[in-house]
């Protein structure tokens, strides 16, 4: 209430200074048409000196003298009919002046409804910490944040011979305690066809399987399962498997970046700030979670209190050369398809022979999309899932330009 309040009386404190600069018709003590009449005097008092000194000759002087007293008379005549007003409509100003109040109260209430929080009340840093701590205990299960999501559908690439096999690998997995290649393998076969809750507890039975083997990956990849199966959403339990996953290794990237979108979650935008930032700066451009970061992170750090951050650098992806993209510029539609199809071709051969990083697989997925080949972009991708399988940061990488390119839901 008090913000209304002050806001108000600002608002109307300048409103009223408008209004009566309008009202008055003027700046200062007299009507504009007296300044005037009395530089014309001053003007004709220097026609009179420069005459005197021998620079303008008598007929200039009289020419001179002719026109200035023309606009004395001129300015005489309109400070008579203005008088102290300065001949400023009375209604004219009137409306004017209503019309500045108006949209200076009017815009300034219409502009924070859309940029500001109406209605939000100020919230001290202690009052703060209390309501993140109480989001942070009352986070949804695991099971509960998964019952909010609609039952995913199987993928309809899924043949009816993969889904038979997949009975019988889950079959033989539980008939066989312990088998770790079994649970691997069932592990990425389930999130392959979307059923990532069964991906998830069957990377928690391989994690008890590996006892102290288990790796900081092996936790941030159940967490990153979890969090999937949740659309988004960071449990109680799936921060539970992060903290672990960082006990492990605080340095485990998929989990510091799980870290900090529960860090939002929670309210704290200050910590997950931090620890965005670090693994940004710590973080391969090709790494998925840097478009995601370098497009919030600004955001974030304003709502940290970080008022002067800068994006720091990142070294480009590699891609076509500024040579190249001066001279597509001069090429017809006909070359420069010709070009990318060159570019896009020669990218799949390197691929197929020597192999590649993450990031040049998406980007071969995007291109093939981009150019409607998406038989082509589809094979690439279901032999991307299986070179990438055990590596969850790159899956997710790739599985993005997947679904940009339409062949991956």
């Amino acid at each position: 209430m008090v913000f209304w309040i002050v806001a108000g009386g600002l608002a109307l404190a300048v409103s009223m200074i408008l209004g009566l600069a309008l009202l008055r018709g003027r700046v200062g003590d007299a009507p504009p048409a007296a300044y005037d009449l009395q530089v014309y005097r001053d003007q004709l008092k220097e026609v009179d000196r420069d005459l005197a000194r021998g620079v303008i000759s008598e007929a200039e002087a009289e020419r001179l003298r002719a026109e200035v007293s023309r606009r004395v008379l001129a300015a005489d005549a309109q400070l008579r009919a203005g008088g102290e007003n300065g001949g400023q409509p009375g209604r004219g100003g009137w409306i004017a002046a209503g019309l500045v109040a108006l949209g200076l109260a009017g815009g300034s209430m219409a502009l924070y409804a859309q940029v500001g929080a109406p209605g939000y009340r100020d919230v001290p840093l202690k009052t703060r910490l209390a309501i993140s701590d109480e989001a942070r205990q009352n986070r949804l299960s695991q099971a509960e944040a998964e019952a909010r999501v609609p039952t995913p559908d199987v993928p309809t690439e899924a043949s009816p011979e993969f889904l038979e096999l997949m009975e019988r690998l889950r079959e033989t997995v539980a008939r066989r305690e312990g088998d770790l290649r079994g649970l691997t393998l069932l592990v990425r076969n389930e999130a392959a066809i979307g059923n990532l809750t069964a991906a998830h507890e069957a990377q928690a039975k391989l994690i008890d399987a590996k006892g102290a083997e288990a790796t900081a990956r092996d936790y941030a990849y159940r967490a990153d399962l979890m969090i999937s199966a949740a659309a988004g959403y960071v449990s109680r339990d799936a921060e539970g498997v992060l903290r672990v996953a960082l006990e492990h290794d605080p340095s485990e990237p998929t989990a510091r970046y799980y870290l900090g979108v529960y860090m939002m979650q929670v309210d704290r935008p200050d910590a997950a700030f931090r620890t965005w930032d670090a693994l940004l700066r710590e973080s391969d451009p090709s790494a998925p979670w840097v478009p995601t970061i370098r497009e919030r992170i600004e955001e974030l750090a304003w709502r940290a209190g970080v008022t002067d951050y800068q994006l720091p650098a990142m070294a480009d992806a590699p891609g076509p050369s500024a040579a190249d993209v001066e001279a597509a510029g001069e090429m017809s539609v006909e070359e420069r398809q010709q070009m990318i199809r060159g570019m896009v071709d020669g990218l799949s051969q390197r691929l197929a022979e020597e192999g590649g990083t993450p990031a040049e697989w998406a980007r071969l997925i995007r291109a093939l999309g981009v150019l409607g080949e998406t038989d082509q972009a589809s094979a690439i991708w279901t032999e991307a899932q299986t070179r990438f399988a055990e590596a969850p940061d790159a899956m997710a990488l790739v599985r993005e330009a997947a679904q940009a390119a339409g062949v991956a839901e």
